[in-house]
């Protein structure tokens, strides 16, 4: 029993160790301002057809410039790719990329992104389809659009939808990259009265704790 309490007890305050940092080093906001530049974009306005009310948040990350990898702040775009290949490439995906690997891999999705190596160093141009639940729909120097919530091979409306901003750009005045990742989730395959989002509160709370992961993962390819 004294062996079984301390793992308990050891796991425990690892867990919650991990925890308290990923919230002292990331902000979750929920949700997005309505005057978001999501809102008026062309694929929220081409996927979210009937107007619905959508589940957002947005995870945000500060690091200073002399962190950075001075190679990324040298080409327009560089950053804002990089930060993206280490979201679907890091750590904070393998466990979601391995479930899905076992589960749709094959014949119909070979010419998908399924490797560590394949999502590290894919240019994410729009079109790219990865893990056969996500395709990049929008790309600029500074942010990289992927929709999500089904498989990408049902390109018509879906009852579960959304979009992911994966952006980084530069706070000049206070000398910081600002790191982010946006979420947006809606249901486009019909129209849903009322106001609330189709995420239930707990998952939605999981689902920010899993943006803070993957944005904290996805930094560490970043910086140096």
């Amino acid at each position: 029993m004294g062996i079984i309490k301390k793992t308990f007890y050891t796991g425990f305050l690892t867990g919650a160790s991990v925890l308290g940092y990923l919230g002292a080093t990331t902000t979750v906001d929920s949700p997005l301002r309505r005057d978001d530049p999501l809102f008026t974009s062309k694929s929220f306005v081409k996927h979210n057809v009937y107007q619905n009310a959508s589940t957002q948040d947005i995870c945000t990350k500060r690091i200073p410039l002399n962190k950075i990898k001075p190679e990324l702040l040298q080409k327009e775009g560089a950053l804002a790719l990089e930060l993206c290949r280490g979201v679907w490439g890091g750590l904070g995906y393998r466990f979601q990329r391995s479930y899905l690997a076992r589960k749709y891999q094959g014949p119909a999705t070979a010419g998908q992104l399924w490797t560590v190596d394949q999502l590290s160093q894919s240019e994410y141009e729009p079109g790219t389809q990865l893990t056969d639940h996500f395709e990049v729909v929008e790309k600029t120097p500074t942010e990289i659009v992927v929709r999500c919530g089904d498989t990408p091979r049902n390109q018509g409306n879906r009852a579960s939808d959304g979009l992911f901003v994966i952006s980084a750009t530069i706070d000049e005045k206070h000398g910081e990259a600002v790191l982010g990742v946006k979420s947006c989730f809606f249901n486009s395959e019909k129209k849903v009265e009322g106001i609330q989002g189709p995420m239930p509160g707990f998952i939605e709370e999981l689902h920010r704790w899993y943006s803070r992961v993957l944005l904290t993962s996805a930094a560490w390819r970043v910086t140096r």
